[in-house]
């Protein structure tokens, strides 16, 4: 089963864990994952917009479709459907061949924590 993990990291700690995962699966030769890494909230938000979050979602429940019929399952205009698409295809969170546009991984999860700062 292919899983995405989205995550806001800073730099040094998404190194440290790319690391280990690195480690880990040439030690184990399990499949780790597939991770999406943001260095803050504001990113994460500016590359997937709620629209696009709909989208996931929908692509989710509907496997693979046309364009056209991501636009009338989700009552948006076909060019802003396209606009998006190509955006989500850019993270590597939405793929495309002949046949239509479908999320290649059966789980999504995101990951992260906002902590207040030390007194």
């Amino acid at each position: 089963m292919r899983t995405l993990t989205i995550r806001i990291l800073d730099e040094d700690a998404a190194m440290q864990e790319m690391q280990q995962r690195f480690v880990n699966t040439w030690k184990t030769g399990e499949y780790a994952g597939e991770f999406l890494t943001f260095e803050s909230p504001s990113a994460l938000f500016r590359a997937i917009t709620p629209k696009r979050w709909e989208l996931i979602s929908k692509l989710q429940g509907l496997g693979k479709v046309s364009l056209r019929e991501l636009a009338r399952q989700t009552q948006r205009d076909v060019h802003r459907i396209y606009d998006d698409v190509n955006s989500l295809k850019a993270l590597g969170i939405v793929e495309q061949d002949d046949k239509g546009i479908s999320i290649p991984y059966q789980k999504i999860h995101t990951d992260f924590t906002l902590s207040s700062v030390a007194a």
